[in-house]
């Protein structure tokens, strides 16, 4: 007989970018590898923050089968701006409806729980207690961290106690469970500051498919058809980037009439970004892709930039930045130095991490490339190397197969 699964996260498939997409090709591993998985989840909605048209008109409890896995949804709020006290709105109410959504499993040996949405172990905390199954929580992301560093909120100080209360919460949560993993070392670090007990703990990465990401077989893509020099921004348009610092390099670039910025995305400040580009001639907005069109995109690319807020360092790991170094094409990232991610690109030798505060180095290391072709192939080269060996979807999925075997045992 086969042994069960449950997943239970507010992002899945159709959503084919960020913790959606690696949440969907985990449940699809398991499933073609001996599993009977089921999907407890919202509505799509991310990153547009708005129902796909696909689903908003169907009912607000909803089940479907999808590639032999069952999906069972709840139309959850999404608030159309999501400041703080909406973003909570939106995850309290997809937690009543994932309520009555977990007695819908009549048997189940391992609850996986994908974290940032803390309130997804609460909910497998009581779904494994029912069904006396194992408790794993997988940790993406720290959504209290990451909003106090990002910034979403003014005036923390009049939230301390609320955000106390939450750390309060979290570290309960965590420490009732059977196996925790999450996908970074700094995140692992993470987990013991904040003195969660002395448990399982296991890193188990994001990945990359680079038979799918392939700089040797790709079409230029639409947007990138330009023969100047693409600087490419593809992703998330929320809170956790520093668009303020991408902002003044588009600024300081605007009379350099070879170099074209490219941002494709959406997100929470996807309209604030496109009010404050009015005017602006040397940057092109675009919606975001369909996941087939994403290796053409990121291929046609002369260089990725992301930046990251210099507050934001241990409580996220952009997975952004496997298919940017995946793609064969060299990465400049901004933010704090001693973020993990500028240890990997330094191991990498895959492009450049500069302190946020640096903007003359960031335009000094853009002039590099753009006057040295050479130097950047050499760098996407090392960049995608380095991802082959150490972030292999199929490596990385066997390791996530064998953890839940044992978990089981």
């Amino acid at each position: 007989m086969k042994k069960k699964i449950t997943i239970i996260g507010i992002n899945y498939y159709p959503e084919d970018t960020a913790i959606g997409l690696y949440t969907s090709q985990l449940a699809s591993y398991y499933n073609t590898h001996g599993f009977e998985v089921t999907i407890l989840t919202g509505f799509p909605y991310y990153p547009a923050w708005k129902i796909s048209s696909n689903y908003s008109s169907k009912k607000t409890f909803y089940s479907e089968v999808i590639d032999g896995i069952t999906v069972h949804r709840y139309k959850q709020y999404v608030p159309v701006n999501p400041s703080f006290l909406k973003r909570i709105l939106h995850l309290l109410d997809f937690s009543l409806g994932t309520f009555v959504n977990i007695f819908k499993v009549k048997e189940v040996d391992v609850v996986l729980c994908i974290v940032p949405f803390i309130g997804a172990v609460f909910l497998g905390k009581i779904l494994s207690k029912i069904r006396k199954a194992k408790l794993w929580v997988h940790i993406q992301d720290f959504e209290f961290d990451a909003v106090l560093e990002s910034n979403i909120i003014e005036n923390k100080s009049n939230n301390s106690l609320v955000f106390n209360c939450l750390f309060w919460i979290e570290k309960k949560l965590l420490n009732s469970t059977d196996l925790l993993s999450t996908i970074s070392t700094s995140m692992l670090l993470k987990l013991k500051i904040k003195k969660v007990k002395e448990l399982e703990m296991k890193l188990l990465p994001n990945w990359v498919d680079l038979t799918f990401i392939n700089p040797d077989s790709y079409k230029k893509h639409s947007y990138l058809q330009s023969s100047k020099f693409k600087i490419l921004y593809s992703g998330n348009i929320g809170e956790k980037q520093d668009w303020d610092l991408f902002l003044k390099l588009v600024q300081m670039l605007e009379n350099k009439s070879d170099i074209l910025i490219v941002v494709v995305g959406n997100g929470s400040k996807r309209d604030w970004l496109s009010k404050q580009l009015v005017g602006v001639h040397n940057v092109s907005l675009y919606p975001p892709v369909a996941y087939e069109e994403l290796s053409d995109l990121l291929c046609s690319a002369d260089l990725h930039i992301l930046f990251q807020k210099n507050d934001v360092i241990d409580t996220v790991m952009p997975s952004k930045i496997l298919a940017m170094m995946g793609s064969g094409r060299p990465s400049l990232i901004a933010g704090n130095i001693k973020s993990e991610v500028s240890s990997i690109i330094k191991d990498a030798e895959g492009g450049k991490y500069i302190d946020s505060g640096k903007l003359e180095d960031i335009l000094g290391f853009i002039d590099l490339l753009k006057s040295n072709k050479e130097l950047g192939n050499n760098l996407g080269e090392s960049a995608r190397k380095y991802v082959s060996l150490n972030f292999s979807k199929n490596e990385i999925l066997k390791d996530f197969n064998s953890t839940l075997v044992n978990l089981i045992k």
